[in-house]
């Protein structure tokens, strides 16, 4: 399956217009993750820039997910730093950074199954509070319809992107994998959050929803500057929606360059990515 690339190159200027960089979204520097006497991620370092897609391959048992656990704060490393943002998120709790903007779809999709899709979504949007609380709700003050009114607006905004509108009322259980996943990435980008991390999100999808996820990535960084890491093993994807892409095996770094740098290393070439991948798709500017 190929997959359509990037049609632009993101902006690197700050909002006055400037040349001046702007800041890393996310940063990690000297992580280190131990189990007992295994080291599953070693002295690992790398920086996301706002706007990007970051991709993370290796083999499995590289650290892909440890990586994605430390980063979302499921886990908290034996050694190194997080930084989100601008903060350092080391010691945050996983509900603090996803309140922060960070969001995270998971390999095994994790939906609420006996719930309907348009609540799946509308659930990833109940913890801003509108003030007054419970007696505010009860009272239907015009605060808190007008916070309902958005919240609804973007969960319709969403569901329609995703291809969602027609099964909203259907329980998420009761869907194929494909369109459960997608359940999952729409509760993800609902409210626009600063940082998607994206595990296996074409695992289960057909060609059709395969593009739409595309779309969908394409869409939102037009939209917001929020910044896209994912593991995936679909090449032709990885090569085709990245910016930059971070080799890991047995928990380090091995390179960490653009897609044409990574697929012309003849080690990460002939250990991960084999001979039948081609060259990098070409990137108008």
């Amino acid at each position: 399956m190929e997959h359509s690339t990037r049609s632009e190159e993101t902006s690197r200027t700050d909002t006055n217009g400037s040349d001046k960089p702007s800041d890393p979204i996310l940063t990690l520097e000297g992580i280190t993750v131990r189990f007992g006497g295994l080291i599953a991620l070693a002295d690992v370092s790398l920086a996301v820039e706002p706007g990007t897609v970051f991709g993370l391959i290796g083999p499995n048992g590289a650290g892909k997910t440890t990586m994605f656990d430390v980063i979302c704060g499921v886990r908290t490393p034996n050694e190194g730093r997080v930084g989100f943002a601008g903060e350092d998120a080391t010691r945050w709790s996983a509900v603090r950074r996803a309140r922060f903007g960070m969001r995270r779809t998971f390999q095994r999709v994790q939906n609420f199954g006996w719930l309907s899709v348009e609540d799946n979504v509308l659930a990833a949007t109940e913890w801003v509070g509108g003030g007054g609380g419970f007696l505010a709700d009860v009272a239907g003050l015009p605060s808190r319809r007008t916070r309902e009114r958005d919240r609804r607006e973007r969960v319709e905004r969403v569901l329609q992107d995703c291809g969602l509108t027609n099964i909203r009322t259907h329980p998420v259980a009761s869907l194929p994998i494909g369109q459960a996943r997608m359940v999952e990435f729409a509760r993800a980008v609902v409210d626009d959050p600063k940082l998607v991390l994206l595990d296996e999100p074409t695992s289960g999808l057909d060609e059709a929803e395969s593009e739409r996820l595309v779309e969908q990535l394409q869409r939102l960084r037009g939209r917001t500057s929020c910044s896209v890491v994912l593991v995936e093993h679909d090449m032709s994807f990885v090569m085709g929606q990245c910016d930059a892409i971070a080799v890991l095996n047995s928990g380090r770094v091995v390179t960490i360059g653009t897609p044409g740098e990574v697929q012309a290393d003849p080690m990460v070439r002939a250990a991960y990515l084999g001979e039948e991948v081609g060259p990098a798709p070409s990137r108008s500017h």
